[in-house]
């Protein structure tokens, strides 16, 4: 009876030696399990960490998407390589999109043991309606007899829930990743979906829309701030009974398919793929039009009219060569942009359409510009200065280069506008290869110069214009006033964004900007050169003082006062809204963003919208004045790249982007929608 009892509790001892002592939570239970009984040091050995988790409650991959921490997994007694992740599922949570595993997981590895016991150090996040981080200390003993455990089972069948390796071509253009290769067809493939290996590199809550052809399909991605090729992660494929298969991918930069490429079957409710590319640089062609209408535009108008005025009267030919060169000051002007921001997100930064009007020395610079703009139109001085009056004056100046710089210049005060499509089509066109980004920037400032063009290259259209006369004189002074005016709104930007020393610095260097355009025109109308080295000194002193702009934010964003005041937006306060089931509007603006601050005047102000904010909708405001990461990322998940987005999320149901040019009758219509 003894010996019978003493084989008994061999056995069993056996059995438990693959797997350690449990560690039990109430949402979870850690153990560190073999596929050995036994190993002699040296001797290679899978081990897995195996988490049992309550239902409702769950782990995350290792990219957890929006939010969560993937666990991590130390050994001591053993050199172990990296976690192999099983495929994951994705769970939904509010307006986020994660990626984790729920019911039971096994995260293998494979190790060489040093020793005959192995010690594991893990940590984990769990979560359900709340998040809770985790961690276990587990010892393993190896030193059971050789052989197969009965453990190893479970690590068969984490290797049946590994994605395959794949022999899918598989490319990246545009946001659009291509699978091509034997067996993919509609029979075969009724949904996939792609989840990327890197946090960022697209946009996760967003639809993949799906185009399933013979030999091969599409997933229409919204890139995020990571994204750049190669592409890594796993496509998962569902067929028509519901079977799922998971692959590895490594989508490289290629030439997005055409629309006729993509149009052999449409799956229902998915909409088809068109060209990219085309739509892409009509959207930015469009929306470089639009820009000429926007709002931040306005003082712009005053170097367009003088621009246009010169114009008048002109022979045909150098009405053409105005209008070249203008074009041309307008496409270097976009194309020096366009490179800033594909160069910033190559090195990994965060920028977006007017990135640099979040740097107050730029902002100062521009006002200053703008300053030394009108004082020209006001007539205190006609020479063209260095340094900081070398844009304005060049822009003052007839013929070919007084074009070529007004044209350059007229970007500059522009970009602090988002046109309709115009967010759309710089979002795509970073998301792109740099060849293809740069003629989406190529098409904005076309654009942009095309009622300019359209006034000086087709006969007959400059005929409407007024005869050259004394109103040209009136016309340039009058028009000095718009440029003040810009130059008090940008320095109100730098208050904001260097507070009262930066508005000191920026009215101590126009009062030296000033003090130089007076003693030039005093040089040019009196001869002699004391005037002229007065004014290049006020201009070296007036450079001190911006290289010295104090460039730290000065605080963090403060909640609104006022009882429909905003509150300051951040994704877990939305989360948190979201949860509870609560109206939420969302309002992304930036100081700088004229757009924003006129639609917040005539389109957020008023008694209606006011009302109906009271009675429940919680307002959200987030400041894009400064570099803001998670802004930066949220105009990402909604395709625009920059400000203004206003998105209202109902009680119930899908969000709502609102137009960027906002009513009254918008706002309201939105809110009754839902």
């Amino acid at each position: 009876m003894v010996r019978w009892l003493l084989l008994f509790v061999l056995i069993a001892t056996g059995a438990m030696a693959a797997e350690s002592a449990p560690v039990r939570t109430a949402r979870t239970t850690a153990t560190i399990v073999s596929d050995r009984d036994g190993v002699a040091p040296g001797q290679a050995v899978r081990l897995g960490l195996r988490l049992r988790i309550a239902p409702g409650w769950h782990v995350y991959w290792k990219n957890p998407g929006d939010a969560g921490i993937a666990p991590e997994l130390t050994l001591d007694g053993a050199q172990g390589g990296p976690i192999l992740w099983p495929t994951p599922v994705r769970l939904p949570e509010g307006p986020l999109m994660t990626y984790g595993y729920t019911g039971e997981v096994l995260l293998p590895l494979v190790a060489t043991a040093q020793g005959r016991a192995v010690t594991a150090t893990a940590s984990w996040l769990v979560c359900e309606k709340i998040c809770v981080p985790e961690d276990a200390t587990l010892t393993l003993a190896l030193d059971g007899p050789p052989g197969t455990a009965p453990e190893a089972t479970l690590f068969v069948a984490a290797d049946a829930r590994m994605p395959r390796p794949s022999s899918f071509v598989a490319t990246v253009a545009d946001g659009v990743l291509s699978l091509a290769g034997p067996g993919l067809s509609s029979g075969t493939v009724r949904a996939a979906w792609f989840m990327p290996d890197t946090p960022d590199a697209i946009v996760n809550p967003a639809v993949q829309r799906l185009t399933v052809r013979d030999g091969g399909l599409s997933l229409a991605l919204v890139p995020g701030p990571g994204f750049a090729p190669p592409l890594t992660g796993v496509v998962v494929m569902q067929d028509a009974g519901g079977q799922e298969s998971a692959w590895v991918v490594e989508a490289k930069a290629g030439v997005a398919l055409s629309g006729a490429a993509l149009s052999g079957v449409g799956l229902p409710g998915v909409p088809p793929v068109r060209s990219p590319l085309i739509e892409t640089l009509l959207l930015a062609l469009t929306g470089g039009l639009i820009l000429n209408l926007m709002p931040c535009v306005f003082p712009v108008l005053a170097m367009k009219a003088m621009a246009v005025a010169r114009l008048s009267g002109a022979a045909q030919g150098a009405m053409r060569r105005e209008g070249l060169a203008y074009t041309a000051g307008v496409l270097v002007a976009f194309g020096g942009l366009g490179a800033a921001l594909v160069a910033i997100r190559a090195a990994g930064g965060a920028a977006g359409w007017g990135f640099q009007l979040q740097s107050p020395v730029f902002v100062l610079a521009m006002a200053w510009v703008l300053f030394a703009v009108g004082l020209n139109l006001s007539g205190v001085y006609e020479v063209r200065l260095a340094g900081a009056g070398a844009g304005q004056g060049l822009a003052s100046r007839g013929g070919m280069a007084g074009s070529f710089f007004t044209g350059l210049l007229a970007v500059l005060v522009a970009t602090p506008c988002t046109a309709p499509f115009m967010g759309a089509a710089i979002a795509a066109a970073l998301a792109a290869p740099a060849v293809v980004a740069m003629l989406v920037f190529g098409a904005l400032g076309l654009g942009f110069a095309a009622p300019y063009l359209v006034l000086s290259v087709v006969p007959g259209v400059a005929r409407l214009l007024p005869r050259p006369g004394a109103w040209m004189d009136v016309l340039r002074g009058a028009l000095a006033f718009p440029m003040y005016g810009a130059a008090v709104w940008l320095l109100w930007v730098v208050s904001l964004q260097a507070g009262p020393s930066g508005v000191l610095a920026g009215a101590a260097g126009a009062v030296l900007l000033g003090f130089a355009a007076w003693s030039a025109g005093q040089a040019q109308r009196r001869g002699g050169q004391l005037g002229r080295v007065i004014a290049a000194a006020a201009c070296v002193a007036a450079l001190a003082v911006l290289v010295a702009l104090p460039t730290a934010p000065v605080g963090a964003a403060t909640t609104e006062a006022g009882p429909n005041a905003a509150q300051v937006f951040s994704r877990t306060r939305l989360a948190a809204l979201r949860a509870e089931g609560r109206p939420v509007f969302v309002n992304m603006t930036a100081a700088w963003c004229v757009t924003c601050l006129v639609n917040e005047r005539l389109a957020l102000a008023p008694a209606a919208v006011q009302a109906r904010l009271a009675a429940g909708i919680t307002y959200l405001k987030g400041d894009w004045t400064r570099q803001d990461p998670e802004i930066t990322a949220f105009l990402t998940e909604h395709g625009r790249d920059g400000v203004p987005l206003y998105v209202f999320y109902p009680a119930h149901g899908p969000a709502v982007v609102l137009p960027q040019i906002l009513t009254e009758s918008a706002v309201l219509a939105a809110f009754d929608g839902a």
